[in-house]
């Protein structure tokens, strides 16, 4: 499958240094990006980066996360993909129950149905059994589960290197290939 669109679900948990990387990866490799951003995601955005969703390059369409008419609440909108990065426990639930409290929750439900890659970026620790049980429904649903753990063993210089090496897993799960994550080239 070549991915050309991406619809990017942007929810309330830490870790927003991400968004950016993921942005400028898939603007590089030529990929249109629209995006949802929940309130709660608008609120930690601010916080973290400092930042509103308009400061956020590359996002060629906002869509609010209360208009269930946008495109993204329909499979004729044919995303290629669909990321939710951070992604908040609430939303996994949402997701895993098949309820769809907002825009986000909705698109994610329809990437699945039409069977189109999601990928999940869950976001908290320590996990109890609600969140586990809630990540195998949506793996059996046919979701990416990557939760964002940093890699060291190519020895990142800054977080924004961790954040690329991690971003580049993303894009991997996309499959796309042309990157700027540090791989694992294993021992000589």
């Amino acid at each position: 499958m070549t991915v050309k669109r991406v619809l990017l679900g942007v929810t309330g948990a830490t870790g927003m240094l991400y968004v950016p990387s993921l942005l400028e990866q898939l603007h590089r490799q030529k990929i249109e990006v629209h995006s949802v951003i929940s309130t709660s995601g608008a609120q930690v955005l601010r916080y973290e980066l400092g930042i509103d969703k308009i400061d956020l390059p590359y996002v060629s369409q906002w869509f609010a996360e209360d208009n269930f008419a946008a495109k993204p609440a329909s499979g004729s909108a044919r995303y290629d993909a669909m990321v939710v990065l951070p992604c908040t426990m609430g939303t996994l639930a949402a997701i895993a129950s098949g309820y769809s409290g907002n825009l986000i929750h909705r698109a994610a439900d329809v990437t699945l149905k039409e069977r189109r890659p999601l990928i999940l970026a869950v976001r908290e620790t320590p996990l109890n059994r609600t969140h586990l049980k809630n990540m195998l429904t949506v793996h059996d649903a046919g979701a990416a589960l990557c939760p964002p753990m940093p890699a060291f063993y190519n020895k990142p210089r800054d977080f924004d290197a961790m954040a690329r090496n991690y971003t580049g897993r993303i894009c991997d799960l996309l499959g796309l290939t042309d990157n700027a994550g540090e791989r694992w080239k294993g021992e000589e």
